[in-house]
């Protein structure tokens, strides 16, 4: 449906209580990007609000199908895809169904593996753990609070930390470093987003048997690191500064070999 006639009927639990949640997915190479992640999370958090997955992103198979469709109705061999889902009906703060109601909309993906030369840790804000931290949507008004951090300081990238100053992961993406051949990156714990791409990291890191520390690191750790990067479904990108602190421009071998 063109954008100039699409509408929303009234009323809408997305709107009125952000009673959903979002995927930032991408579509390349004829099929979608660790749709098998994207699937299992939408799952995951559907559990925790109580809804159920139409039909049509019921299974990793028909999720791809579905936005395989819409990317190619909109002749995009490379699409990034926004698939959001809220509760169906009305009423007030008690659902009156667990059926999900979905708008996917599709623009064209444009790749950006650069390196990020000048990041720095939030002043304004610090990520908030939940049982729904670990999805897109319920908490994104940190992210627009810490993008909006990020433009007035002219960053490329900033980083969140929780509440008690343990590094969680940047404005858009997991956060990894590397130290003496060990990788390093936040647990869930901190209220960071269970990204795919950090999900595809950690598998292909354990894969080739490299050391894997999942856990809650101050600055200090992350400062002291030999290399950086941050990692989200559309690309890995080296951390090349955060401050004052400069790090080696290195990826682990491992992360070289990802497969889309």
């Amino acid at each position: 449906m063109a954008e100039s006639r699409f509408g929303l009927p009234l009323p809408n639990r997305g709107l009125a209580f952000g009673d959903g949640f979002f995927e930032t997915l991408v579509f390349t190479a004829g099929h979608l990007r660790l749709a098998a992640d994207h699937h299992a999370r939408m799952q995951q958090a559907a559990a925790a609000l109580y809804l159920t997955l139409p039909a049509a992103l019921a299974t990793a198979e028909a999720l791809e199908a579905t936005l395989a469709t819409l990317a190619t109705a909109n002749q995009l061999p490379a699409a990034r895809l926004r698939l959001q889902l809220w509760r169906g009906g009305g009423g007030r703060y008690p659902p009156a169904t667990d059926a999900a109601e979905w708008l996917a909309t599709a623009e064209t993906f444009v790749p950006d593996d650069s390196a990020i030369t000048n990041a720095d840790f939030a002043l304004e804000t610090h990520s908030i753990y939940s049982p729904l931290s670990f999805c897109k949507g319920p908490q994104a008004w940190l992210y627009v609070r810490a993008a909006h951090e990020r433009q007035q300081r002219e960053l490329n990238e900033i980083i969140l930390c929780d509440a008690h100053r343990h590094v969680a992961e940047a404005g858009a993406a997991a956060i990894f470093w590397v130290k003496n051949e060990v990788l390093f990156t936040p647990a869930l714990e901190t209220g960071c987003v269970a990204g795919v791409r950090r999900a595809q990291v950690l598998r292909a890191a354990r894969a080739a048997d490299a050391e894997c520390r999942e856990g809650l690191f101050m600055r200090g750790e992350l400062l002291a690191a030999d290399a950086v990067f941050a990692a989200n479904v559309a690309a890995v990108r080296m951390v090349l500064q955060v401050g004052e602190t400069s790090f080696t421009p290195a990826l682990p071998a491992f992360i070289q070999n990802l497969s889309s």
